[in-house]
């Protein structure tokens, strides 16, 4: 299994940015999936989820109405749209597949995932 994010950069506040994952070596449409960000001192944030057809989504309270997580199963991709910025939203993001097939996890909690991408770094600052 393989997950490998992209689409970090440094950025204005209101600004916006999209995130990719790139998936590899499992069933991607059988999965749903997930953001989590770890922002610098802090411990990891749980911030979206998707189901494995992509008509359900979650998000954290904290980027509900600015962020939108996607996926493209004929791609094996997954998506994190955000938009309006702000210096909080400054962390590594990493996209996660859950243990299990066929469900969202509403979780930070490593126990929850058993692959996780090597992260993406998102810093808002001016």
């Amino acid at each position: 299994v393989q997950l490998v994010e992209s689409g970090g950069n440094l950025v204005q506040p209101g600004g916006s940015l999209r995130l990719s994952c790139a998936a590899d070596g499992f069933t991607f449409s059988s999965y749903g999936m997930s953001w989590v960000r770890q922002a610098p001192g802090k411990g990891p944030e749980w911030v979206a989820a998707i189901n494995a057809n992509g008509d359900r989504t979650a998000y954290g309270d904290s980027v509900k109405g600015r962020f939108t997580i996607s996926r493209v199963n004929d791609k094996n991709t997954l998506y994190l749209q955000m938009n309006s910025l702000k210096p909080d939203d400054t962390a590594v993001y990493y996209c996660a597949k859950p243990v299990s097939k066929g469900i969202m996890v509403y979780d930070s909690a490593r126990s929850a995932y058993d692959h996780w991408g090597q992260g993406t770094q998102v810093t808002v600052s001016s």
